[in-house]
């Protein structure tokens, strides 16, 4: 298992298809460890790399920042995720992508920042 912080590893952010796809940027390893100490609990990568067909295949957009690396859908046990991304969104009010979900947080690091929500009301 290949570390890259002391709560993660690249495995755990490899694309799902099985493709060995698994790079994974640096900012966005710093913004997991924030939520992980935050929240004193694991953070659950339930979406890091996207390879081209395995974005494809969940929906993904042409530019969607998992096809890079710097993006990881992720939730935390017990924590709603609403919290999630509260959380997020005072902590780093002009910077990152930051995704609104019924069950999971997305979070990336764009040059620039976005913000949206696809929760089901």
């Amino acid at each position: 298992m290949t570390k890259l912080s002391e709560h993660f590893s690249r495995e755990e952010f490899a694309c799902k298809c099985g493709c060995g796809f698994n790079t994974v940027d640096f900012q966005l390893i710093g913004v997991l460890e924030d939520l992980r100490e935050k929240f004193s609990r694991p953070v659950i990568i339930s979406s890091g790399c996207r390879c081209w067909l395995r974005n494809h295949s969940v929906g993904g957009s042409d530019n969607s920042k998992h096809l890079t690396g710097r993006a990881a859908d992720v939730k935390i046990v017990g924590i709603s995720a609403e919290a999630v991304t509260d959380y997020l969104l005072n902590k780093y009010p002009n910077s990152l992508g930051i995704g609104r979900y019924d069950t999971f947080t997305h979070v990336d690091t764009r040059d620039g920042m976005a913000r949206w929500d696809e929760r089901n009301s």
